[in-house]
């Protein structure tokens, strides 16, 4: 049972336990519930036969007891399911994101921001209200109406079906209506992360939007995607409540049947006053909650997409490897490496290269040979598809992605800051930095010439992913985490894309220092970046079109280095 639990409601083994505990409380509470009717029946028998006078303190005694009966399974069921439900859907949140942490890059690249943000967020939500107020309540209300339906059978069998019949038809018409139910509220959940997608692209590119006239255009097509959110919100209410009011209609035919089968009893001699009068009661105190279970049931049906979607990342398979990594060395060896994203697109075809320890190595090529995926495979952000790489001659497919990434400090193309001080930014390449070390990392990067300048300098907020600043000085940033974190292999993807000529000079001049002894793995398209580098590796259309140093490539007339070097050279005599 707590198998299944975990899989259909995507529980940790301590949340099924948790929940079948819920389901248990919820049972009681329910069962507690039937004690004033018996209550009623012995006052009611009593008092026909004239003898209630004399047993108040009885009854007194009776009701209190009761009262106690029905308050300590609530108190239990109150602690099982939202205390419970509150821990272990912190718990889900944190397994998600620890999950999202371990998986490979190629994942994200099938998944929407939008859409894992929704799971994490919304669907863990979902799990969390659905966990609380809806899976124990239909299961310990399901169990103890079958338990109450097979006491009745045992006392009176006629009785029993006249009041118990529209119970499994109320519920059969909920549960066949699943596949419909799952339908509406895919296309509400698409419809929905397709909203979120807008309003988040709108927010990121406004000011482009503004500057080309297009912003009514595109509000126009947002208000379309709000208008499409609630028309499948709305499709989803209905398909569900054609199916729960369905079914609660035909629970209240129960009530008929019972007064109508009751009657015929009760004339034939077979059931006496108080018998019928009791089937009466017990009939609306089940028809009264399985009417409630019917919309929780129909919740439940609900559920399956959103637990799908948190299955998606749970099943999703980790990168995993030995955290014992002791390389000889930090030679980068690519052994007839190739990549695909998919089975259809081809990136790289048998790539063999080696940046050797203590050199800069430097990938070129037109765009789209495939650089940039050279240096996210280095890195074990994907796993190749055929060959192997290795680092210091052990295969990285087997070292556990944070581990190697211990031995890496790597600056993106597209730099990603948070809403901080300049210095605690920079602090992110070593957590345990010294303001020192910190200073010291920012200084090799060049970051004194716009910090000191700012109200509270290294201590100024940036605002959101560096708002505050320009590229280039976000970029610096980047820079200097690599700068602190000081590891042996560097990569640098297009690291000064967005610094102007003289401040790329002093960058490269403090790289000059900091890459001694190092593995350096450069992308750049400026030839003038990549000058200085001890070996060129050109790609081209997912393979290694030619390597050497710059000198050697620049000697071959038709070397495709050399042809870009002189449409370079050619384009900075440009003018307009």
């Amino acid at each position: 049972m707590k198998r299944y639990l975990m899989k259909r409601f995507a529980l940790t083994e301590k949340g099924a336990a948790d929940m079948l505990k819920a389901i248990l409380a919820v049972t009681a509470a329910n069962i507690a519930l039937m004690t004033p009717v018996w209550l009623l029946f012995a006052f009611t028998g009593d008092y026909l036969a004239g003898t209630a006078a004399g047993r108040w303190a009885y009854y007194l005694l009776f009701a209190a007891a009761c009262l106690v009966l029905i308050f300590l399974p609530n108190v239990w069921q109150y602690n099982a399911t939202f205390f419970a439900t509150y821990v272990e859907s912190g718990k889900r949140r944190v397994s998600l994101a620890e999950k999202l942490r371990k998986l490979p890059l190629s994942f994200f690249g099938k998944k929407d921001l939008a859409d894992l943000t929704g799971t994490i967020m919304a669907d863990a939500e979902t799990l969390e209200h659905a966990s609380s107020h809806q899976i124990p309540q239909f299961y310990g209300s399901l169990i103890s109406t079958v338990l109450i339906c097979v006491g009745l059978f045992f006392y009176k069998w006629e009785m029993a079906l006249a009041a118990v019949w529209p119970i499994p038809i109320a519920i059969f018409i909920v549960a066949a209506s699943k596949k419909v139910q799952q339908h509406f509220i895919r296309r509400q959940s698409e419809s929905k992360v397709r909203l979120n997608d807008a309003v988040q692209e709108f927010i990121e590119t406004s000011r482009d939007l503004k500057s080309c006239n297009a912003e009514d255009a595109y509000l126009a097509e947002l208000d379309g995607k709000i208008d499409d959110v609630e028309k499948k919100a709305i499709g989803a209410e209905l398909g569900q409540a054609a199916f729960i009011v369905s079914a609660q209609l035909i629970l209240k035919i129960g009530i008929g049947t019972v007064a109508v089968v009751g009657s015929a009893l009760l004339l034939q001699g077979r059931l006496n006053v108080m018998e019928f009068f009791s089937f009466l009661l017990v009939a609306s105190r089940l028809y009264e909650p399985m009417s409630g279970n019917l919309i929780n049931l129909g919740m439940l049906n609900l559920l399956t997409v959103p637990v799908e979607r948190m299955n998606e990342i749970t099943d999703c398979p980790a990168q995993t490897g030995m955290t014992n990594f002791h390389p000889n060395g930090y030679d980068i060896c690519f052994e007839s490496v190739g990549f695909s994203y998919d089975q259809e697109k081809t990136v790289l075809r048998n790539v063999s290269f080696t940046a050797k320890q203590g050199q800069v190595t430097a990938l070129v090529g037109p765009s789209g040979g495939g650089k940039t995926t050279v240096s996210r495979l280095a890195a074990r952000f994907w796993d190749v598809s055929k060959g192997r790489i290795t680092v210091g001659g052990q295969d990285i497919s087997q070292i556990d992605p944070e581990t190697l990434l211990s031995v890496y400090s790597i600056v993106f193309q597209d730099v990603t800051l948070f809403n901080n001080s300049i210095l605690e930014n920079i602090r992110v390449g070593k957590k345990d930095a010294t303001d020192e070390e910190v200073l010291a990392a920012a200084r090799l990067a060049n970051c004194d010439e716009f910090a000191l300048k700012l109200p509270r300098g290294y201590d100024t907020v940036i605002g959101e992913n560096g708002s505050e600043l320009s590229g280039g000085e976000r970029q610096r940033i980047s820079i200097a985490r690599a700068f602190l974190k000081d590891a042996p292999i560097i990569l640098l993807d297009e690291a000064s894309a967005s610094l102007d000529v003289e401040n790329e000079t002093v960058i490269q001049e403090a790289l000059s220092r900091l890459i001694r002894n190092k593995t350096v793995l450069v992308i750049a398209h400026r030839m003038r970046t990549v000058s200085g580098a001890d070996k060129i590796v050109v790609l081209s259309d997912g393979t290694i079109a030619e390597e050497g140093s710059p000198k050697d490539l620049l000697a071959q007339k038709d070397s495709t280095f050399r042809r870009m070097a002189q449409l370079q050279t050619a384009s900075a005599e440009w003018s307009i």
